[in-house]
């Protein structure tokens, strides 16, 4: 199952079943798990573990080095889970300390063009469309949309079940369950068509929708706007998501606006 015009180093590590294509390149020290694909030209750098049942298509490059200049060359990790589809030219770069790295989690699919800058966490269970673009350190949480050439700058934290809409500049954080849109960003409602899809119940939603509406729609601070929730919205696992999210973050969060077009 391995080509002879593919270049795999004595040193990695296949697990059964794999499939490596024609001018494919897997670098010292790498780990592929079970029943994974690497198609042609794709290249899996040092440092790079892959679990089972992962398809790497053309052009892909996983592990490559750092682009920040504070990689000075140590050995750096990049964690892919199981179930991924990788596609054509998607770059991931590995971490840029020993301890940590990059890391991707399971049944994600990672369209074309993508760059998922270093240390980048994504939890799985996720979209992430054409031309998507990561600093690092960049955290998404499960079940995520990130819409074509959507951009995601440097620290930014992208909660579950959100979908952030195409083009779209994150500077901040964006809390889940919601959508956004437009630049500047702004709050555009609630995801409430993926998550009904999904199996949450309306009742489950009208409180996610009536959370939004006292952070985004009371005209006040966010302080108050959380206190209103806790005494407004029954408890709930979603209703204490939303209030530890915004919370743990400092209480930034991005799309200060409504809007209501």
């Amino acid at each position: 199952m391995i080509s002879p015009l593919a270049h795999v180093d004595p040193s990695a590590k296949l697990g059964e079943n794999v499939k490596i294509h024609p001018f494919s390149f897997i670098d010292a020290g790498v780990e592929i798990g079970d029943n994974c694909e690497i198609m042609p030209y794709a290249s899996i750098i040092t440092g790079s573990k892959l679990g089972k049942n992962n398809k790497v298509y053309q052009g892909a490059i996983i592990g490559a080095d750092p682009q920040d200049f504070r990689w000075k060359g140590e050995k750096t990790f990049c964690f892919i889970g199981d179930n991924n589809v990788i596609r054509e030219h998607v770059i991931i770069n590995r971490g840029i300390k020993t301890d940590g790295g990059t890391r991707i989690g399971n049944n994600t699919f990672i369209m074309a063009e993508t760059h998922i800058g270093h240390d980048s966490q994504i939890a799985g269970h996720s979209v992430i469309g054409n031309g998507v673009t990561f600093g690092g350190n960049v955290e998404v949480d499960e079940n995520v949309i990130l819409s074509s050439n959507s951009i995601m700058h440097e620290g930014s934290k992208i909660g579950k079940w959100a979908l952030v809409k195409g083009g779209c500049r994150i500077s901040g954080n964006v809390p889940p369950y919601v959508i956004v849109a437009h630049n500047p960003v702004r709050y555009y409602g609630v995801n409430a068509y993926v998550m009904r899809k999904q199996g949450f119940t309306d009742d489950q939603i009208d409180d996610v929708a009536k959370a939004y509406r006292h952070i985004y729609q009371s005209g006040s601070s966010v302080f108050n706007a959380l206190q209103r929730v806790e005494s407004d919205v029954k408890p709930s696992n979603l209703r204490d998501e939303i209030v530890s999210f915004i919370r743990n973050n400092n209480l930034i969060i991005v799309a200060t606006q409504v809007d209501l077009e």
